[in-house]
């Protein structure tokens, strides 16, 4: 398939940036993505692409992994809805407010940061976790939601990628151990961490951001409308606290405890799909048992408030699915595999690490997924250090690094719809604002590859 492999993710980037419009922009990549397989395949007419991506999504629904991120983007809805108009929202940010715990920019931002960072089980939980825990506050306190997108974006799969006791650490860990190298699969993954720049250079932005209270480019036009419009969230007037918190920590320890369980009681072996899947639906029932024997809400209005909050998220849900569907696609086509063929292997032996960095940038981005990129990479990566004798925790960190990177710069990736729900932000205000954040961390990310393959290379 070669080149022609790009075009579908090529689509979808253009219309998105041209049009302003991502479920087009997933619709027509997938048609393309469907037409070039039939194409290929020389199996009917191309008419029949607009009944075979039909297919695909129903394909893609029927995954269970798929299933339950679905399931679990609709009920965030809810949960939003339930802890937002029982008033409970307003409820914490008054008491963080009057505790001093929340008095200033600068603590909000960090109270978020610290909040993904403590969540690192699992990186839909810790972008949600923290996203719903600070909506309230930076409304109060003027800022936008495109910073508390970005803040959440560039805490969790960093950090994730970085402590490695999730699914992520177990998921790189199996496919090391199939191979034959030098260290152990576990020193060469641990070793990978100092060398994950990308990771390292994002959470030092997002510090940055925080501790000196300034953002640059697009993010910084978002907050200057922010303030002109005065614009603040509706929410319910303040009841209890409890509302809000008493969910949120039932879903975090939960997620744990379900994480253990999945993973017969290894959590870095749990499964995150379902973990976070049964936490959020335990702590809708939390919220929703507390509202009903509370007397705030009726079982009636209790049930019509939580479709109410399904029914707003649902445009960024068919994001998610079609963003799936996109991928399983282009796992077709092998697109993946065209990218990382761009490494090339007559290249001189210093570049191999930064091309690999930046293969997995192009991949993640094209794709929309950092797990597909690791599972493609990583058997080009690993050959590499055995027939090149490089530095095998230098290898793997460009790869996780390459994947985190693309992924944070995707429009098409099913983490940004993800953040964008947890943070209630448009999903191409997120993208136009984190990108130049992103980009500048991938520019200094790469210089510094570069600089140590030169130096542990030679």
């Amino acid at each position: 398939m070669e080149w022609v492999s790009i075009i579908p993710p090529l689509v979808a980037i253009v219309i998105v940036f041209w049009k302003k419009e991502v479920i087009m922009a997933l619709l027509m990549a997938v048609l393309c993505a469907e037409a070039l397989i039939l194409f290929t395949a020389n199996d009917g007419s191309l008419l029949l692409a607009p009944i075979t991506s039909i297919e695909r999504v129903v394909d893609v629904a029927t995954s269970a992994g798929n299933t339950r991120i679905l399931l679990f983007s609709v009920l965030v809805g809810a949960l939003l809805a339930y802890i937002r108009d029982s008033g409970g929202v307003t409820a914490t940010v008054n008491w963080l407010t009057q505790r001093g715990v929340a008095r200033s920019k600068r603590q909000v931002g960090g109270l978020t940061m610290a909040t993904g960072i403590v969540v690192f089980i699992e990186s839909n939980l810790s972008v949600l976790t923290a996203g719903i825990f600070a909506r309230g506050l930076f409304d109060k306190f003027g800022m936008s939601r495109a910073r508390l997108a970005y803040l959440i974006d560039s805490t969790s799969a960093p950090v994730c990628i970085l402590i490695l006791l999730n699914g992520w650490g177990a998921f790189v860990l199996g496919m090391l151990d199939t191979y034959d190298l030098p260290e152990s699969s576990a020193s060469i993954l641990w070793g990978s961490v100092p060398f994950n720049f990308y990771a390292i250079i994002a959470l030092v932005l997002a510090a940055y951001t925080v501790f000196a209270d300034k953002v640059h480019g697009p993010m910084a036009k978002a907050e200057q409308q922010l303030s002109s419009n005065q614009q603040t969230l509706e929410a319910a007037p303040a009841t209890k606290a409890s509302y809000m918190v008493v969910p949120i920590v039932t879903m975090v320890l939960s997620m744990v405890g379900f994480m253990l369980w999945t993973g017969n009681g290894e959590i870095a072996q749990g499964s995150g799909s379902k973990s976070v899947l049964y936490a959020t639906i335990l702590a809708t029932a939390v919220a929703y048992l507390m509202l009903v024997f509370g007397k705030r809400f009726t079982h009636h209005e209790a049930v019509e408030t939580g479709f109410k909050g399904m029914g707003e998220i649902l445009p960024l849900v068919t994001i998610v699915l079609l963003s799936l569907t996109l991928g399983s696609s282009l796992k077709i086509l092998g697109t993946g595999v065209f990218v990382a063929g761009l490494v090339g292997e007559y290249l001189p032996v210093v570049l191999v690490v930064p091309m690999l960095f930046i293969a997995g940038a192009i991949m993640s981005f094209t794709t929309g997924t950092s797990w597909g990129t690791f599972a493609i990479l990583i058997p080009i990566g690993v050959p590499l250090i055995q027939q090149l004798g490089l530095p095998p925790s230098l290898v793997i960190g460009a790869i996780l690094g390459g994947g985190v990177f693309g992924d944070h710069c995707s429009p098409i990736s099913d983490t940004t719809a993800v953040s964008s729900i947890a943070s209630g932000c448009d999903l191409l205000e997120h993208v136009r604002t984190q990108l130049p954040y992103a980009l500048v961390g991938g520019g200094l990310a790469l210089v510094a590859y570069l600089v140590a393959s030169i130096i542990m290379v030679g």
